[in-house]
């Protein structure tokens, strides 16, 4: 049998990553209605939400890997987790969707280690998505951000349509900072043709292996020795809260609250807010008319996944047909909030005084927030 084809997918929080996997799938049934892609999801944060929404999405079959980095505390759980989409999905490709603090070139040499161990697999290629709109936020205090693109076979540039040519210069100018030759590609809002996303030569990353980065060109060196030459704790360049808000069954969320956190959080705070949870139709994404009436045909609460990035945001309905996961189940809000550094102390007292997260009515909920990173 010919090994598995990998492709991993990292960039930034909130550069459109999960986007651009979703928008892949229509491609792929289109060519091939019986093609199975898995996803080897990996996210911030105790509550699977991403994972939960690409489920909703047909692909054919899903693992997530919580509170953690790949490439770090998680690396050794990698193996197993390949496996059981091998065995129980038998995928005509794996997508690894990297969280946004994972670091690209220490999890394609894990890959590639898995490969000529197993003979399972093959790394097809690193890409990695950059968000034009918002890249000059964190490019300068990241330094995930920079060694992403540096380690990556394609650069797909994201959310460049509202943006003039010299915001876009700019992005090209700090890509080309990094003294590597990377191929890019405009994506269409978040779509991009699937035969320049999969199929890619994967140069740069097929020859990683420990003696290269450790080793090599110096990429590497600045002090990051981790068991492949890395020890540089990226993951404190955000900190992350975890937010539950548990009522009676048949409640929800007061959808008008929540929409005011949504509406007000600032982008240079708050990367990123994903949730499972229970609300009424009411709800609405962002830039819709707040004006407009639904047009539901059930008044009733629903359940839905929030998806929040730099001040935009979508809710999508959570099918009653697809099995929750253990980590929001019969709870009427689960919450992953991933804030800029120094960020988390201030946020968790503003989220539990600021009456954002409150059930409709009169009724009671006890909300509890800790930080997990």
């Amino acid at each position: 049998m010919a090994p598995i084809p990998i492709t991993i997918i990292t960039g930034f929080l909130g550069s459109g990553k999960t986007t651009l996997l979703l928008n892949i799938i229509p491609q792929l049934r289109t060519a091939n209605p019986s093609y199975r892609l898995a996803l080897l999801k990996n996210e911030f944060g105790d509550v699977a939400i991403d994972s939960q929404l690409a489920s909703s999405s047909a692909i054919s079959g899903v693992q997530e890997l919580l509170n953690g980095c790949i490439c770090c505390n998680l690396v050794g759980q990698l193996s197993t987790a390949l496996a059981e989409l091998r065995v129980n999905v038998n995928p005509d490709r794996i997508v690894i969707e990297t969280s946004g603090s994972a670091f690209p070139a220490t999890l394609a040499i894990e890959v590639n280690r898995l490969a000529r161990e197993s003979g399972y697999y093959t790394l097809d290629g690193v890409i990695s998505v950059i968000d034009v709109e918002n890249w000059k936020g964190y490019e300068d205090t990241s330094y995930t951000a920079r060694i992403q693109a540096r380690y990556t076979d394609l650069i797909v540039f994201n959310k460049w349509e509202s943006c003039d040519e010299r915001r876009f210069d700019e992005c090209l100018d700090r890509v080309g900072d990094l003294e590597v030759d990377v191929a890019w590609v405009k994506s269409n809002r978040g779509q991009v043709p699937v035969d320049v996303i999969f199929g890619i030569d994967g140069g740069l990353a097929k020859t990683l292996t420990e003696e290269t980065t450790t080793n090599g060109n110096g990429h590497f060196h600045e002090g990051h020795s981790h068991d492949y030459g890395h020890n540089h704790d990226h993951q404190t360049e955000v900190e992350v809260l975890s937010v539950t808000l548990s009522g009676e069954a048949g409640t929800a969320v007061n959808g008008t609250k929540l929409m005011t956190l949504l509406d007000t959080a600032p982008k240079d705070e708050v990367y990123r807010i994903k949730s499972v949870l229970t609300a009424s139709p009411t709800v609405r994404n962002s830039g819709e008319d707040k004006t407009v009436v639904s047009t539901t045909l059930s008044d009733q609460p629903g359940r839905y996944i929030l998806n929040w990035a730099f001040g935009r945001w979508t809710f999508t309905p959570l099918h009653s047909e697809v099995v929750e996961h253990s980590s929001s189940y019969r709870t009427v809000l689960r919450m992953t909030i991933i804030l800029a550094r120094y960020e988390s102390t201030k946020w968790k007292k503003k989220l539990e005084t600021g009456g954002f997260l409150e059930l409709e009515g009169n009724k009671k909920g006890e909300l509890a927030i800790t930080k997990v990173s």
